[in-house]
């Protein structure tokens, strides 16, 4: 097997886990699964932000604003350095599907940390795209990381259409309104999957829906925190 990023030949290490089928082999060589940056150390116990306080600044404003009925928490696993930058174009906005399947591990073992707690009651939702981004990128990229987790994935949300969230200012990003509609109630705790949290809104608006829809709860599970 070669490496899903540079190529490189890899050398299948033998272990319990991947003997028993446990989890699948990694299709990054050592050196690529390197240059990815985990989020270590303090973190905001609401947005994954890295900070030495309990809760980051950021997540102190939202709450200023009464936005605590959202997501109770999101974990991320990534941070946005120049590697992941590079990946996530490539994999999201030039189509290479296959890269995803980078992530399916670490997702996996997120979920086993963090999330265990929802076992099969849960619901798993995927920020969707709108139907003209999906069709502009193929697939969506939310979804692919949903269907890696253990619990039921449901598409229980639609988008408009509109501009690119990356195109936007920080600030355009918390003032935007929510491009999301539902049409059904939900009784189910739920946890949002999304590929990058930069400023939270998109979740933000997503759990809020969710909530007024009948949802007693929900999280946020993202790769990587901007």
């Amino acid at each position: 097997m070669n490496c899903a990023w540079c190529d490189t030949e890899i050398i299948l290490q033998l272990s319990w886990a991947n003997l028993m089928m446990l989890e699948k082999a990694e299709i990054l060589c050592p050196e690529c699964k390197f240059d990815l940056e985990w989020i270590q150390g303090n973190r905001c116990d609401r947005c994954s932000r890295n900070t030495n306080e309990k809760r980051c600044t950021d997540c102190q404003w939202w709450e200023k604003q009464k936005e605590n009925g959202s997501f109770l928490f999101n974990y991320s696993i990534f941070s946005y350095n120049p590697f992941m930058k590079e990946v996530i174009a490539k994999w999201k906005y030039r189509g290479d599907y296959y890269l995803g399947y980078i992530f399916e591990n670490y997702v996996m073992e997120a979920f086993r940390e963090k999330f265990s707690f929802l076992k099969k009651e849960g619901l798993v939702v995927p920020i969707p795209l709108s139907e003209e981004r999906l069709l502009e990128r193929g697939f969506n990229q939310a979804k692919m990381i949903a269907d890696f987790l253990p619990l039921e994935t449901k598409e229980l949300l639609t988008r408009l259409h509109g501009e690119k969230q990356s195109k936007k200012s920080r600030k355009e990003r918390i003032l935007t309104g929510s491009p999301f509609f539902i049409t059904e109630t939900i009784n189910k705790p739920v946890l949002l999957v999304d590929d990058i949290y930069t400023t939270g809104t998109t979740l933000r608006h997503a759990a809020r829906l969710l909530m007024e829809h009948g949802c007693p709860s929900v999280y946020a599970l993202t790769l990587v925190r901007g």
